[in-house]
C-alpha cells in the first residue's frame, strides 16, 4: 500500500512539472494557441450549423409494429388471406421470433378501423446483421406484396408519430380541400413526387375508394305536411334501421345490449325500406317514401376532417438520413411540381415539428442558464471580466461536443442539446477552480506570472481528477447506444463526454493566458501607483 502511495505521488509529481513546462511555453505562444482555438471554434460552430436534426433518435425495441391497410370492403377472409402473406413473409426473415396480428378493431375501440386494416406485432433478434441491414431486409419483403398499404415502425415510436401528427409515421403531408375525388388525386400526385427521395421509406396514401349506399334524402314539404319534424324524422330513421340500446340482458356472468329496430326482413332491402311505417303529427302511418327518396348511390368509405375541413394524408417514415433533411426535400419538391387548385392546401406534421418547436424552447432556457451562470459568477467574484473569462469554458466545451456528435451520429436530436446544457453547467467549474486560486495566491503576494503558473499548478490535479471521474461514470452509456432503452441517454453521454475532454484539456491553458492577458494591464497600473 505505501509503495503504491509514493508511486502515484511521483505519477503527479512528474505531471505536474510537465504541465508547468507546457504552460510556460503556451504562455509564450500566447496569440498562436488563442487564434487557433477562435479557429477551432468556429469550425465546430459550422459543423453544427450542417448536421442532420431530429426529434428523438431511432429506438430499439427488440419488436416492429407493422401497420397494413388494404382495400375499404375487402371481407374477413379476403384480408385474413392478406395478413397471412405477410405473416409468412415475415417469418422467412432470419432474425424474426414470433408474430401476432390483429385484423381490424371494434366500432366502439378508441381507433376503430375495419377489417382492411391489421396491426401486426413481430419481436425478433439481431445477431448476425446490423440493424440497418435487418430493416432494409424487412421493407423490401414488404414492398414485394401487392394490394396493401404497409408501414414499418415500433409501438414506443409509433404511439410517439400518432400522437405528434395523428399518423403512426414520422412525417404526414396533410392535404386540404372540399372534393375527396381532387384530394385523392393530388396525393396520389404527391406520393410519385417523394418516392425517389434518399432515406423516404413506407409511403402511403390513405385508401379512399367509393362504395355503395343508400341514401334517405327527406322531403321537407311532405314531411311539414304530415306535421313530421326533421328530428323527428332522423330520430325515426336512426332508431329504426340502426338500432338503440334500451336496456341489457344478463346471462350467468355475461350480458348483452338489448337494441331495438326493425326486424331483417323489413330493413333488408330498398323496397322494404320505402315501405317502413313513419307516425304522423295526428297519430296516422305512412310509408317512408312519402316523405324521403330512398335511393342507391355511391359514396366515400371515410371522411377525414381536421378543424372542421376535409382532409387527406400521405404518410412516410425516414430510415438511414435526418428527419429534417428529408422533410426539406420533399417541401421543395411539392412546391415545385404540385399545382394546388384554389382553395386547397398542404400542411406538414410529425416528429420534425415536434423538433423546431423542442428545439426554440431549449435555445431559450440555454440562453436564460447561461445567463443566470453569469450571474452567480459575478456575484461571486465581483468582476464582469472574471466572470466572462469562466464563460470561455463553454465554447471549449462546444468544440467536443459537436465533434463527438459528428463522428458519431451526425445528427443533432433533442437528448443532444439537453447533453449541451447540461455541459455547460460542469464546464463552468474548472474555471472557478483555476480563478478562486488565482485571487487567493495573488492576495499572498505573488507577482502575475508565478500566480498563474502555481495557481494553475496546484489546481491541475483537482481538475483532472473531476473531469475523468465523470468521463468514466459517461463512457458506458456513450458505448451503448444502440442497446435497447439506452438510446436517449447515449447522445447526451456522447455530447457531455466529448464536451468534458475539450474544455477540460483547454480550459488550463486558455483560461491561465486570457487571464494573464486581462490582469496585466490592471498589475502594470498597480505597480506604477506603487
Amino acid at each position: 500500500m505505501l509503495a503504491g502511495n509514493v508511486k502515484g505521488r511521483r505519477v503527479v509529481r512528474w505531471l505536474d512539472l510537465k504541465y508547468e513546462t507546457s504552460l510556460r511555453h503556451a504562455m509564450n505562444a500566447r496569440k498562436t494557441i488563442l487564434w487557433g482555438t477562435v479557429l477551432i471554434v468556429v469550425f465546430a460552430g459550422y459543423l453544427f450549423s450542417t448536421m442532420g436534426r431530429s426529434f428523438l433518435p431511432e429506438f430499439n425495441e427488440g419488436s416492429l409494429n407493422i401497420g397494413t391497410v388494404s382495400l375499404p370492403g375487402i371481407s374477413l377472409d379476403e384480408a385474413n388471406k392478406t395478413g397471412a402473406i405477410i405473416d409468412n413473409t415475415l417469418l422467412s426473415i432470419p432474425e424474426m421470433k414470433s408474430v401476432t396480428r390483429r385484423q381490424g378493431r371494434a366500432e366502439l375501440d378508441e381507433h376503430a378501423l375495419g377489417v382492411n386494416g391489421a396491426e401486426i406485432e413481430a419481436t425478433f433478434k439481431l445477431d448476425k446483421r446490423p440493424r440497418e441491414e435487418f430493416m432494409l431486409d424487412v421493407r423490401e419483403k414488404m414492398a414485394g406484396i401487392s394490394g396493401v398499404n404497409i408501414t414499418v415502425g415500433q409501438p414506443l415510436g409509433h404511439r410517439i408519430d400518432h400522437m405528434l401528427s395523428g399518423t403512426r409515421a414520422n412525417i404526414a403531408i396533410k392535404l386540404f380541400g372540399s372534393d375527396l375525388g381532387k384530394l385523392f388525386s393530388i396525393a396520389n400526385q404527391i406520393k410519385t413526387n417523394v418516392e425517389g427521395i434518399e432515406g423516404l421509406v413506407d409511403i402511403s396514401v390513405e385508401q379512399q375508394i367509393e362504395i355503395p349506399q343508400m341514401q334517405i334524402k327527406p322531403k321537407r314539404d311532405m314531411l311539414a305536411k304530415h306535421g313530421i319534424t326533421i328530428n323527428q324524422f332522423t330520430e325515426f330513421v336512426d332508431i329504426a334501421f340502426a338500432g338503440e340500446k334500451v336496456s341489457e340482458v344478463f346471462e350467468g356472468n355475461r350480458s348483452f345490449d338489448l337494441v331495438v329496430r326493425y326486424d331483417a326482413a323489413n330493413r333488408g332491402s330498398m323496397d322494404n325500406i320505402k315501405n317502413a311505417l313513419i307516425d304522423t303529427k295526428d297519430g296516422k302511418k305512412v310509408p317512408l317514401y312519402y316523405v324521403a327518396d330512398v335511393v342507391s348511390a355511391s359514396g366515400p368509405n371515410t371522411i377525414n376532417r381536421e378543424n372542421v375541413q376535409r382532409k387527406i394524408v400521405v404518410s412516410a417514415n425516414v430510415a438511414g438520413r435526418d428527419l429534417k433533411s428529408v422533410v426539406d426535400v420533399v417541401k421543395a419538391k411539392i412546391d415545385q411540381n404540385i399545382e394546388l387548385p384554389e382553395g386547397y392546401r398542404v400542411e406538414y406534421g410529425g416528429q420534425f415539428e415536434s423538433a423546431e418547436k423542442a428545439s426554440r424552447l431549449l435555445l431559450i432556457t440555454s440562453l436564460i442558464a447561461i445567463l443566470i451562470i453569469f450571474l452567480l459568477l459575478f456575484q461571486e467574484f465581483k468582476d464582469t471580466k472574471l466572470a466572462a473569462i469562466i464563460l470561455l469554458n463553454l465554447p471549449l466545451a462546444l468544440i467536443g461536443g459537436v465533434f463527438s456528435l459528428y463522428f458519431t451520429t451526425g445528427i443533432v436530436s433533442i437528448p443532444a442539446i439537453i447533453g449541451f446544457i447540461t455541459l455547460f453547467g460542469i464546464a463552468t467549474r474548472n474555471g472557478i477552480l483555476l480563478i478562486s486560486n488565482y485571487q487567493t495566491l495573488e492576495m499572498q503576494g505573488y507577482n502575475l506570472f508565478d500566480t498563474i503558473i502555481i495557481g494553475s499548478r496546484e489546481r491541475l490535479s483537482p481538475i483532472l481528477m473531476t473531469a475523468l471521474t465523470a468521463a468514466l461514470a459517461l463512457i458506458p452509456l456513450a458505448l451503448s447506444g444502440n442497446v435497447a432503452g439506452n438510446e436517449i441517454q447515449s447522445p447526451m453521454a456522447k455530447v457531455i463526454l466529448g464536451g468534458l475532454l475539450t474544455s477540460t484539456l483547454l480550459n488550463i491553458f486558455i483560461v491561465p493566458i486570457v487571464y494573464y492577458l486581462v490582469s496585466r494591464n490592471k498589475h502594470h497600473l498597480n505597480t506604477e501607483k506603487a
